[in-house]
């Protein structure tokens, strides 16, 4: 309840936190308004001001224009006296006042021209400047419409936002007054729970003292009837039987489980990686079927097709370590015996990629020199051969940890208890690392992938092959994170030594101790088993008497069943030799009753022909069927044979007795019947031996179909998996964003209301210049038609 408390206290301290961000902006914006609206002010004064300076020059020019027109006029009277004048003077003078007249009249002529362009020419400026007025006024009208579009807009999502806050406050509110009845009842709890700490208290220091009186009388009773503490000296503690804890046992043998499970993932992703990139160098950068791949990528090849001698022992290896830990075994370092196996398999396989590594390097440079190599392509080969380096550094890392935690098993005082901590924690570090390379080398795989199937000569091969390389590298990826991941959540179990060790924490365990401690084990569970056991019932003396005769009796009806049952085996075995006897007899009588009848009709044949006579001549039958006659021969014939056979013959019919002419045909035809019979059945079972085995080709090819199926699912299960991490992710990063663009537009909002404010006041005083001026060109234009 605490925890909810705690939960809710921490949503309403955020809502606060927001809402006093809002009322800060809020704050903001109305000093930001004020500031606006008092330097609208200063310019509305401003605009005051030269309004009123234009309003007095325009009354000075209109009376400067005023003097102007009256003294024109003044000057048209006295041009048209003077004019008057010169007439008069011009009749009484003759030619050279004419002249005079004339450039003065040329002369007003051409002032005049020059008023009327320049009265042109000011109409012209005024009509342009009145259309581009009018122009301005409708972008104006328009701009200040959709402006007002705008607000509108803005001001119904500030009166949503608005109610919405009000919304939450009340919300809050309540939820505060209910928190608040919450605190009081969590305080009435807390006294409760100070009051019984209290009575807690006062039980345990009672207990204390108690324990404090026993281990006293203890103390004395073992410093008065014990003579010494075998457990400080380290002699004689190696002779005492180290405990066994049973559960740690359980936990090793679960552990060993788990890390079996992730070295088979392990194995199998290093021989499809291993494979892949063998198959890659058949491939690329030359076409094994096509033209032959350098000798480098030949002994390359070589190697990588050697992969599965040196994988292989790795699963195997920790498949007998994980067969060696069981319920009733001690597992510690210095008992585990197969752990050395392990080593030297894994220090094999970390020389194989020693061996491997300068000729991947080399074949990722011959990439290189390839003539559609691009420049990215070289930049991703050279980050894949340091890739390659790191990942053959951090196996040979994990090599030189695990022969270190092999060492014990060999030499039990070689790795002490101090320095197992250390090379647990560094084995998990060197894990995470070979985890990052493998990381850092797909990614930059797959980047190369892309890159390759830009080129103009890439197959569908190699595309493939990239595939299956990018798949392996994520298994492989997956693999070592989870092997780090595990070693990590594990590295207590690792470093703890609380399962076994001798009495008193000092040194390791020794592996004589630990057999010693399994058969005092074992003959305990004997002891305890033996003395669990009840003991059997006596039986009376005439009962067991009676007993006996019906033991006895019983054995012997049974050793005559037997005998029964063995004779009755023998003869249905004797029956079923005769029946198949008889039914070759009934065979042989046949094809001679078909003989015996074909004989019949020619001999009645050559008898009509003789006679002269044609009777009817009886077909030879074609299904077995005879005529009566020719049937009542024929069994009697067959009766006689067969009392011949029988007298001639043993039960597994064979003839002994020596026939006539006649009767070899019949053992001949009758060898034939035999063998046909037999190569029938022979027949029959090649038939059924060829069927078995297509069947059981068939169910192996699906078998492997299946098994490929699965570890298709398996792999796409994994990719997906990393999709959907990759989704979450990629979810929350788009709710943080989402969150920072409302809080962005929701700062927008309020800086677009201000400036639509401020514009609509700029509009308002654009209309008044604008109305002004019109006035003042009004004035101009009637001030010019008057003129």
């Amino acid at each position: 309840m605490a925890a909810d408390l705690q939960a809710k206290y921490g949503k309403l301290a955020a809502e606060y936190s927001k809402l006093r961000a809002q009322n800060q902006v809020l704050k903001k914006a109305v000093v930001d308004e004020q500031a606006n609206s008092a330097s609208v002010k200063e310019q509305l004064k401003q605009r005051e001001q030269s309004l009123r300076k234009v309003e007095q020059e325009m009354d000075s020019l209109t009376f400067r224009n005023q003097q102007l027109a009256k003294r024109v006029e003044l000057l048209q009277e006295e041009l048209a006296a003077s004019e008057a004048q010169r007439g008069r003077k011009s009749k009484s003078k003759g030619d050279s006042p004419s002249q005079q007249g004339l450039q003065t009249q040329s002369v007003f002529d051409e002032d005049l021209q020059k008023k009327i362009q320049e009265n042109e020419r000011l109409h012209i400026q005024f009509y342009e400047a009145d259309e581009q007025h009018r122009r301005q006024e409708a972008q104006l009208r328009a701009r200040l419409e959709e402006l007002e579009r705008d607000s509108e807009q803005h001001q119904a999502v500030v009166d949503g936002l608005t109610h919405k806050y009000m919304e939450t406050i009340e919300k809050l509110q309540s939820d505060k007054a209910r928190l608040e009845v919450k605190s009081q009842a969590l305080e009435r709890e807390a006294k409760e729970c100070r009051m019984r700490t209290e009575e807690c208290q006062q039980q345990l220091r009672k207990y204390q003292m108690e324990l404090n009186r026993q281990l006293e009388h203890s103390s004395n009773v073992i410093q008065e009837k014990v003579p010494f503490n075998d457990t400080k000296h380290t002699d004689y503690n190696s002779l005492n039987v180290p405990p066994h804890n049973r559960r740690h046992q359980l936990k090793a043998r679960d552990v060993a489980a788990q890390a079996l499970s992730f070295v088979q993932d392990l194995v199998a992703a290093l021989l499809n990686f291993h494979s892949y990139t063998e198959q890659r160098v058949h491939i690329y950068p030359l076409d094994s079927s096509i033209e032959p791949i350098s000798p480098l990528n030949q002994r390359f090849s070589q190697y990588l097709h050697e992969n599965a001698a040196y994988v292989r022992p790795l699963e195997e290896g920790l498949l007998q370590l994980h067969q060696s830990i069981t319920e009733d075994t001690v597992t510690t370092l210095e008992t585990v015996g197969k752990l050395k196996d392990f080593s030297s398999n894994f220090a094999s396989y970390t020389h194989y990629l020693e061996k491997l590594l300068p000729y991947q390097l080399k074949s990722l440079e011959e990439e290189c020199e390839a003539p559609l190599c691009t420049s990215s392509l070289d930049s991703k080969n050279k980050e894949i051969q340091s890739d390659m380096r790191r990942i053959t550094a951090h196996f040979k890392k994990l090599q030189s940890y695990i022969c270190l935690l092999a060492l014990p098993s060999v030499r039990p005082d070689t790795l002490p208890q101090t320095s197992l901590a250390t090379v647990f924690t560094h084995l998990t570090a060197c894990l995470h690392g070979l985890h990052d390379a493998v990381k850092e080398m797909s990614k930059h795989y797959s980047q190369k992938a892309s890159l390759e199937q830009e080129l103009p000569t890439v197959t569908e091969k190699l595309c493939t092959t990239n595939e299956c390389l990018l798949s392996s590298l994520c298994s492989l990826a997956n693999c070592t994170g989870k092997m780090a991941t595990f070693f990590s959540n594990n590295l207590d179990f690792f470093v703890s030594s609380a399962g076994y060790g001798p009495r008193g924490g000092a040194g390791a365990i020794n592996p004589l101790h630990a057999e010693c401690m399994l058969g005092n084990k074992k003959q305990a569970a004997a002891y305890m088993l033996a003395l669990r056991r009840s003991r059997p019932e006596s039986v009376p003396y005439k009962e067991a008497l009676s007993n006996r005769r019906v033991l006895t009796s019983s054995t012997e009806s049974r050793e005559g069943l037997t005998q029964q049952v063995q004779q009755s085996q023998e003869k249905i075995a004797r029956l079923e030799q005769e029946k198949e006897h008889w039914l070759l007899e009934a065979q042989l009588g046949r094809v001679r009753l078909e003989k015996e009848s074909l004989r019949i009709a020619d001999l009645e044949a050559r008898l009509a022909a003789a006679l002269g006579t044609s009777p009817a001549v009886q077909p030879p039958p074609q299904d077995g069927s005879t005529s009566p006659a020719t049937q009542e021969d024929a069994e009697s014939e067959e009766k006689g044979a067969g009392k011949e056979l029988a007298q001639s013959s043993s039960l597994i019919g064979m003839l002994t007795t020596t026939l006539s002419g006649e009767d070899v045909g019949d053992e001949q035809s009758r060898e034939q019947l035999i063998k046909a019979h037999y190569m029938a059945r022979v027949g029959e079972l090649t038939t059924q031996l060829q069927m078995s085995d297509s069947k059981a080709v068939h169910f192996y090819a699906e078998c492997r179909a299946l098994a490929k199926r699965l570890a298709l699912a398996e792999k796409s299960r994994e990719t997906l998996t990393e999709g959907a991490k990759l989704a979450n992710q990629n979810i929350s990063r788009l709710q943080d964003e989402l969150a920072t663009t409302k809080r962005s537009y929701e700062d927008q909002l309020s800086m677009m209301s201000d400036h639509l404010c401020s514009m609509n006041e700029t509009l308002s005083k654009q209309r008044e210049e604008i109305d002004t001026l019109k006035l003042g060109n009004k004035g101009n234009s009637k001030k010019n038609k008057g003129r």
